[in-house]
């Protein structure tokens, strides 16, 4: 199986997941989305992390992403595990996960993605699969993927620098800029490299021109 590397297209899978049968391609439509696995449910890393997604409901949608789960357990045992996502994360707010998270208790779905551990003959569970790991993958949607990060077990996701890269990416996709080390929304561009000195000071008046011939910035204002 070839390895899924930026700019691939993110493999179409059918599944089982809390709403229901889904395709996946199909289930994206015309929407980004965010695909990011747990190593099993009734983990306290991952319930954080999935109360928080359901918290931060708002903050994908504005941004036209779809989120969609995905864990080594069946669905009875996600339906259960949503109850406990959402007393928990009442502590800090209300808390209702309906976002989709899919059945993969044989990991099929892992293993297409390469959402796995190093295998090695100890790296299993008590039923001899291979143990999964936090992989984030941002989808566009071409269905080309356009970020991936991967996580240890023991260290839950920070969504606030998912957020942010979505936002650099759909503002390169809508722009010819590219944004500079710990960018946030808001602040100054890089003009791309590919964009002539001449059309830079058309497509952005108030383009700054630094040292580095290759380097310009320019308020973006949206």
């Amino acid at each position: 199986m070839p390895s899924l590397r930026l700019g691939s297209i993110a493999p179409d899978f059918p599944a089982e997941t809390t709403a229901g049968s889904i395709n996946f391609h199909e289930w994206i439509g015309d929407s980004w989305a965010i695909l990011f696995s747990h190593p099993g449910d009734f983990t306290p890393v991952c319930t954080t992390e999935l109360g928080e997604v359901a918290r931060r409901a708002d903050d994908f949608a504005k941004r036209n992403v779809k989120v969609i789960g995905i864990s080594a357990n069946g669905l009875d045992d996600h339906k259960a595990w949503v109850q406990d996502i959402n007393e928990y994360g009442a502590k800090y707010g209300p808390t209702k996960v309906e976002f989709p998270i899919i059945a993969d208790a044989d990991r099929r779905i892992s293993t297409l993605y390469d959402m796995l551990d190093e295998q090695d003959a100890t790296n299993r569970d008590d039923k001899g699969l291979p143990f999964t790991i936090r992989t984030v993958f941002v989808i566009d949607p071409k269905k080309v993927i356009r970020l991936t990060i991967s996580y240890p077990a023991s260290t839950g996701r920070n969504f606030d620098e998912v957020l942010r890269v979505i936002d650099s990416l759909q503002l390169g996709d809508k722009h010819r800029v590219t944004t500079p080390v710990n960018w946030k929304k808001g602040d100054d561009v890089i003009v791309h490299p590919a964009v002539k000195n001449d059309e830079a000071k058309q497509l952005f008046p108030q383009v700054t021109f630094h040292k580095q011939p290759y380097l310009r910035t320019t308020p973006l204002t949206e």
